[in-house]
């Protein structure tokens, strides 16, 4: 059997098997590394989902938790003005009773806050987080217009603006200043797309790598900045980020 060797000027011959050999070994040592590192990467992606989903249902069991705190007050207050009603009209006092009842729908005026945008899973997504807010007592300025109907995905929209109102609920309450608290809500459509604005007040500003703002938390919240990127881009919309001396911006454009 001959062996073919592999000679260089100033460097000991090694025959043409013992470089077939160590390169098959490199290419199965590289193999392994690859295979390593793509196990480590579905570990860490898995526990990233899990995370993610464990903070959605936190998040929504506490919107539930408030929602019914909310209609408890509203049995509660209900029961008292019939009970009231009642005395009125068994005294007899007919002018007193016209006068509470006056007084009730004034007050009812005051009390339906719910956001009517025209869209029933938006709306639902929209009350439920500004509840939320305002039961941690942030200030809430929303207008919403939405058309009933949509080519965009309403479970996917409704995943942007959830997304978009939790990051807004989280900075504002790092501000120290209860009083300075406040989420602004725009949703309306301009011409042939929607437009959507969310602004919060902030105490520190936001993280920039690049031209790229990115949460000062992993976990979650930096994977629901990019859930909002993904679904914007997939639907072929359009994002811009903004921050000023104590607010922080995002705006969205989505064809409808």
């Amino acid at each position: 059997m001959h062996c073919v060797w592999v000679v260089t000027k100033g460097v000991v011959a090694i025959p043409v098997w013992a470089w077939v050999v160590g390169a098959s070994a490199a290419l199965a040592l590289t193999y392994g590394l690859v295979q390593v590192s793509r196990m480590l990467l579905y570990r860490f992606v898995d526990r990233r989902i899990a995370s993610y989903q464990d903070d959605l249902v936190a998040k929504h069991l506490e919107e539930v938790q408030n929602m019914y705190r909310e209609m408890r007050g509203w049995r509660h207050d209900f029961h008292n003005h019939i009970q009231t009603m009642k005395a009125y009209r068994k005294l007899g006092e007919d002018e007193k009773l016209d006068e509470y009842l006056a007084g009730l729908e004034s007050d009812l005026a005051h009390v339906d806050t719910l956001l009517r945008s025209g869209n029933v899973k938006v709306d639902a997504i929209l009350n439920s987080k500004l509840s939320l807010a305002k039961d941690k007592g942030i200030k809430v300025n929303a207008k919403a217009v939405v058309p009933p109907q949509l080519s965009i995905s309403e479970i996917d929209l409704c995943v942007i603006l959830g997304n978009l109102l939790d990051n807004a609920i989280e900075a504002t309450m790092k501000i120290d200043r209860p009083e300075a608290r406040g989420i602004r809500v725009y949703i309306d459509a301009k011409r042939d797309h929607l437009y959507i604005s969310v602004t919060n007040t902030s105490g520190e500003r936001p993280q920039k790598i690049g031209s790229r703002y990115v949460s000062s938390k992993g976990g979650y919240h930096g994977f629901g900045l990019l859930r909002v990127d993904r679904l914007v881009d997939k639907f072929g919309g359009y994002v811009k980020r903004g921050d000023e001396e104590g607010a922080f911006t995002t705006e969205i454009m989505l064809p409808i």
